[in-house]
């Protein structure tokens, strides 16, 4: 992992709905963190700088860094909750990590060399069945995003969850659960045009 996000709070004393909206008030996120051996405890976030740490989409797949205090902890970003109409963030939970004991977490898919592939340029069109998958390592080998090169897929081709080069020491949830779950992650479709075009060259070259 390249890149350390450190996020710096402050301990909030007070829960329940009446001190979150409080804390909104202020212009400011209220947060939990909880996991591992302690307590949870209830944090308030400034949003302004949470909102510059949430541009960059390693936030969301990395061990991130929650300073309370001067007290550091290691968590990863478990839920957010946005406002449905505003650019606004509403609460955040952290899940702490135990460096010792596997996590949990989505990370984002990269499809390269779209407008490159084979099965485009035979006029077919790419389809994302998935955007993210749901993997099982240790914190230290938790991968920023898997990348998937379509490349040289024809029409007609897929991509499963078994095609996915996943770095040492990481693990696919859905495969522990059987063959059965080795899911499409992308696959390239005949277009309608593609199509009746392909069968009138078949028919021309028949006559």
């Amino acid at each position: 992992m390249s890149n350390v996000f450190e996020f710096v709070a402050e301990k909030r004393d007070l829960s329940g709905k009446s001190a979150a909206r409080a804390v909104r008030r202020e212009g400011n996120i209220p947060a939990v963190i909880y996991g591992g051996d302690v307590e949870p405890e209830n944090l308030v976030l400034s949003h302004s700088e949470v909102l510059k740490s949430l541009e960059h989409e390693a936030v969301y797949s990395h061990v991130l860094e929650i300073n309370v205090g001067g007290k550091v902890q290691k968590a990863l970003l478990k839920d957010i909750q946005r406002h449905p109409a505003k650019p606004r963030v509403l609460h955040m939970d952290f899940l702490r990590v135990d460096e010792t004991h596997k996590v949990k977490m989505h990370v984002p898919v990269h499809f390269i060399n779209e407008d490159k592939c084979e099965g485009v340029k035979s006029g077919g069109i790419i389809t994302h069945a998935m955007v993210d998958v749901e993997v099982s390592c240790l914190p230290s080998a938790l991968p920023e995003y898997l990348e998937v090169d379509l490349l040289e897929l024809e029409v007609g081709d897929s991509v499963h969850l078994t095609d996915l080069v996943l770095p040492e020491g990481v693990e696919l949830t859905d495969l522990a659960q059987g063959e059965e779950h080795d899911l499409v992650v992308a696959q390239v479709m005949k277009t309608r045009g593609g199509s009746e075009e392909a069968d009138d060259a078949e028919e021309e070259s028949a006559e």
